[in-house]
């Protein structure tokens, strides 16, 4: 998916939030800057310098979003720090007149505000090195490919053990009590669970993420939308029983379809269907730069912890995660 890091706060914030990718970005642009109270800053002026544009430009987009810039590490130095910024550069001329406050840029603030320099062409070749190096960073942490960047979470393989259990009494139930061929059944509910949970059946899902026949695609998701898949499942599969013993009878795939509406109408499930959509949405953009237009309402950016998480250093790694015979039995059975 092309990325326009000019009009999307959310990308340009999952690239901030990436602090794997971060210093590999400032050793491969080697800015010039200069080191006061522990970080690299750069002023307005050698901003502009630096991305080829007038400093009033930079002044503009300041004034058009200052929130964010000053979320990613833009500040007025002013007062006692101020003066000990111009002790420190007294040779500069830059620091040498009555200024009371200058704008200050750290590094992050800078990659910001480059992204958002739509008339600099200097920023557009940095907004390309800057998503080269993020997706690169992404594949070399996820082992070369993103399909199962989910198992670098150490919820996962808990989750998808419970799910697989909860997935059982789905499919006991729908046995025992629902109408029809058991390929067709089994699959019909599932999607209208998919749907239910994000929005989305089994085949919009694996085409999506480019899944192979043989992958099984609950073996790609992350822990907290199998939970509340387990979750769905477990409502569903004991809402059938309690329908065919109310009925004396096997239920249609019509009336399972009505049981699963009610429970994704029911108000128990608003919140834990709306953080599945929310971790799966903005996770698979920000991790596998897939987008799901059916739930992009939901999208965030992903926070630095959340980028630990799944790349950094609380991220378990997948080597040392198979290594474990058993780990690894599981995972390949969860995965067929």
């Amino acid at each position: 998916m092309a990325k326009d890091l000019t009009t999307s706060a959310i990308e340009r914030q999952n690239v901030l939030n990436n602090n794997m990718a971060i210093p590999r970005i400032q050793e491969v642009l080697n800015v010039e800057a200069f080191h006061f109270d522990g970080k690299y800053y750069l002023t307005k002026q050698m901003v502009a310098d630096f991305y080829e544009v007038d400093v009033r430009t930079i002044d503009n987009y300041l004034a058009a979003n200052e929130a964010e810039l000053k979320h990613n590490g833009y500040f007025l130095c002013k007062g006692n720090q101020l003066k000990d910024l111009k002790l420190q550069f007294a040779h500069e001329k830059t620091f040498a007149t009555k200024i009371t406050q200058l704008g200050l840029f750290d590094f992050r603030a800078f990659l910001n505000i480059g992204m958002l320099l739509a008339e600099s062409e200097k920023a557009k070749n940095v907004r390309s090195i800057i998503l080269d190096i993020v997706i690169s960073t992404i594949n070399e942490k996820a082992g070369g490919g993103t399909k199962y960047i989910n198992w670098r979470d150490r919820e996962f393989l808990p989750a998808a053990i419970q799910e697989d259990n909860y997935r059982k009494n789905l499919t006991s139930s729908i046995n025992a009590y629902v109408e029809g061929h058991p390929t067709y059944k089994y699959s019909s509910i599932t999607d209208m669970i998919y749907k239910a949970v994000f929005k989305e059946n089994a085949k919009e899902y694996r085409e999506l993420l480019k899944l192979e026949p043989k992958d099984n695609a609950r073996a790609t998701m992350y822990a907290e939308v199998l939970r509340v898949i387990s979750s769905f499942e477990n409502g569903v599969g004991a809402a059938i029983h309690d329908k065919q013993v109310e009925l004396k009878r096997k239920l249609t795939i019509a009336e399972v379809q009505e049981l699963i509406t009610e429970q994704a109408d029911s108000p128990a499930m608003a919140p834990f269907l709306y953080d599945a959509r929310q971790k799966m949405a903005s996770r698979d953009l920000g991790l596998r730069d897939v987008l799901h237009d059916n739930i992009a309402e939901y999208l965030r950016a992903l926070s630095p912890e959340e980028f630990d998480r799944f790349i950094g250093t609380e991220s378990i790694d997948l080597e040392k995660l198979l290594d474990n015979d058993e780990n690894r039995k599981t995972l390949e059975r969860l995965k067929n």
